[in-house]
């Protein structure tokens, strides 16, 4: 295909902010069962292979995070536990144990929505994706669609804390 052939799918779809709107959909998910509204998707050649939402409060699972949970997927679409050519999506900063499951994964891409003022550890609070020490780096691009993402859960809060 030249440049000049139209392309099969809009431009959009390939970019950060289409991902991260399905990430967005993802926790979206998680809201609309009471869970902190938090979601992932794993991307490999322009295709999800792994989505994940928040489910901490339903399966009683500290680890069930959205990350936790795309990786797992991602991993069992690829038969591998190296997600090496994916980026991985969330609409919140990487937790430590989700920053540490993201480099035991070899994942080369993580792109956020919000900052992570708690617990954040893609540059907030630490930096473990990026630390060199660690046999793996992953590139970091924070607050892609990060209005969306921080009002996704500060909106939440505030209904929790009116109830």
């Amino acid at each position: 295909m030249t440049e000049t052939e139209a392309t099969p799918f809009p431009a959009e779809r390939y970019s950060d902010e289409y991902w991260m709107r399905q990430a967005i959909e993802e926790a979206k998910k998680a809201e609309a069962i009471g869970e902190v509204p938090i979601g992932a998707v794993i991307v490999k050649n322009n295709e999800i292979i792994g989505r994940g939402y928040n489910l901490r409060e339903t399966t009683h699972d500290s680890t069930a995070h959205a990350e936790m949970i795309a990786i797992r997927q991602a991993s069992e679409h690829l038969d591998a536990w190296r997600l090496l050519d994916c980026r991985l999506y969330v609409t919140l900063e990487p937790c430590p144990m989700c920053a540490g499951a993201i480099v035991q994964s070899r994942l080369p891409a993580v792109i956020y929505g919000t900052t992570d003022p708690k617990a954040g550890c893609a540059g907030t609070l630490m930096n473990l994706l990026q630390e060199p020490r660690f046999n793996h780096r992953t590139e970091v691009v924070a607050n892609v669609l990060q209005e969306e993402c921080s009002s996704l859960l500060s909106d939440f809060f505030r209904r929790l804390r009116r109830k």
